[in-house]
């Protein structure tokens, strides 16, 4: 009658270990795609780009590429390279507060205050992103990143025939 319960703990202890690892353990999904717009047609298309590359680091001119771009049937790739110690203004919060006291000796006190507070500065990197489609006729784009910490980030492209893309990511 013993074994039963020992068995039970042990199946509890186990499913407890289980969901400890599982959740030190890191996320291993792929980026989500962004998006690209062709701001002369408002085509759409989406970009994705390797999940942890969106940082600044040193340049390798032979690293693989880690961004993909698709736009109507064309599929261009390519690479980026960030450079770093850059910033994006803050967010604008602003605090509303209401307050009331009563004690039997003094009389009612209402107080309500206001406040706007600029945002602290987010850190950003900025850099670029070259991509080429293979096929007939080839293509290029060339397009700048502005990139938070978070691996979020805006740019604009442009491609051979000087039609500009806007980014989003």
């Amino acid at each position: 009658m013993t074994t039963a319960p020992r068995r039970s703990v042990a199946a509890l202890l186990g499913a407890g270990l289980l969901t400890l690892l599982a959740a030190c353990a890191p996320a291993m999904t792929t980026a989500a795609p962004g998006r690209i717009v062709n701001a002369a047609t408002g085509e759409e298309g989406t970009v994705t780009f390797t999940r942890g590359t969106l940082s600044p680091r040193l340049g390798d001119p032979f690293a693989p590429d880690n961004a993909t771009i698709r736009i109507g049937q064309r599929t261009y790739t390519g690479r980026t390279y960030l450079i770093g110690n850059g910033s994006l203004p803050g967010g604008l919060g602003v605090s509303v507060a209401f307050g009331a006291s009563n004690t039997g000796s003094a009389p009612a006190a209402f107080e309500t205050a206001t406040r706007v507070d600029a945002g602290r500065p987010v850190p950003a990197y900025t850099g670029n992103l070259i991509a080429r489609a293979q096929g007939e006729p080839a293509a290029l784009l060339t397009c700048t990143l502005t990139v938070d910490a978070q691996e979020r980030g805006i740019g604009e492209c442009f491609d051979g025939a000087g039609v500009r893309y806007a980014l989003q990511f």
